[in-house]
C-alpha cells in the first residue's frame, strides 16, 4: 500500500530534502510549491534518483489552490498520510530589526502564510488525513519562535536582535500545533512541530550553519514516528546543548 506525503514549499530548502528522505525510505512525495516550473524540475530531479515524486502546485496564501491540490490528492490517492506544512517566509529585515521597526504590511504577508496558509492547507486536508490508517502532521516551526529559549538568559536565542513578523509567528504554529494535537488526541493521527535548526537556505541568504540534509531530519523523524511516539511536541535541534535533538520548550 502506498504511503504519501504532501510537503509544502518541497521545490528547495528543508522542503525538498525533506522530500527525498521520505522517498528514499519509500514513501510516494508530493512536492508543493507555487511555481509550476521549479516545481516540476525539483520533481525531475528526485525522480532522477529512483524517487516517487510529484509535483502539486499549492499557494498556501490561496484558497482555491489549496482546495485544487486537496481534491487532486482525493482522486489519485483517495487518503494522505502525512502532511509537512514547510512554507515560510520571513518578510525580510526591516529597520533595524528590533520590534518597533517592523511595519503591519509585513507582518499581515507573514502570518498569511505562515500561519494563516498553514491553518488553511491543515484543514482542507485534514478529511483526507483521518482516512490514513496513522497520519501524521508536521509543522515546521523555529526555535526563534520559543518564549522559554527567548526569555533564558542562558539561551542563544535571548541574545537574537528580531522582529515581530517572523518570530512571533513562529510562536503561533507552536499554539496551532497544540490545538490540532488536542483535537485529534483520540485519534491515530499525531501532530508535532519540528525544529529544523539554524539551517543555510534562501530563508536566511545561505547564513544558516546547518545543511538543509540536517535541516530536514527533524521533519522526517515527526513524519515516520510510532504509534507510541508523542503528539502535540516541539521537537528538533538542540542548539547549544549536549544532545543533539530533543523536546523544545515552547
Amino acid at each position: 500500500m502506498t504511503t504519501t506525503a504532501l510537503i509544502t514549499g518541497a521545490n528547495k530548502g528543508i522542503g525538498y530534502e525533506t522530500a527525498r528522505q521520505l522517498a528514499a525510505r519509500g514513501m510516494t512525495v508530493l512536492l508543493g510549491a507555487r511555481n509550476p516550473e521549479l516545481g516540476h524540475a525539483a520533481a525531475d530531479k528526485l525522480r532522477a534518483e529512483g524517487a516517487d515524486a510529484r509535483f502539486i502546485r499549492i499557494d498556501v496564501t490561496d484558497e482555491e489552490s489549496i482546495a485544487a491540490a486537496a481534491a487532486r490528492v482525493e482522486s489519485e490517492f483517495g487518503t494522505l498520510d502525512v502532511l509537512i506544512n514547510n512554507a515560510a517566509i520571513t518578510g525580510g529585515l526591516e529597520g533595524d530589526g528590533t520590534a518597533s521597526s517592523g511595519t503591519l504590511t509585513t507582518l499581515r504577508r507573514v502570518y498569511e502564510t505562515n500561519v494563516f496558509g498553514l491553518v488553511a492547507v491543515t484543514n482542507a486536508l485534514l478529511p483526507l488525513l483521518r482516512r490514513a490508517e496513522a497520519a501524521r502532521i508536521v509543522n515546521v516551526s523555529s526555535e526563534v519562535g520559543s518564549l522559554a529559549g527567548r526569555t533564558d538568559p542562558n539561551s542563544p536565542m535571548a541574545q537574537m536582535v528580531s522582529a515581530i513578523p517572523y518570530s512571533s509567528s513562529k510562536t503561533a504554529v507552536s499554539m496551532v500545533t497544540v490545538l490540532y494535537a488536542m483535537e485529534l488526541r483520540d485519534t491515530p493521527i499525531k501532530v508535532n512541530a519540528a525544529n529544523p535548526g539554524y539551517t543555510a537556505t534562501d530563508l536566511n541568504g545561505h547564513s544558516g550553519f546547518r545543511t538543509a540534509e540536517q535541516g530536514a531530519e527533524p521533519s522526517v523523524h515527526l513524519a515516520t514516528l510510532p504509534a507510541d511516539g508523542p503528539t502535540g511536541t516541539f521537537w528538533g535541534y538542540l542548539w547549544g546543548q549536549d544532545e543533539e535533538y530533543g523536546v523544545i520548550a515552547w
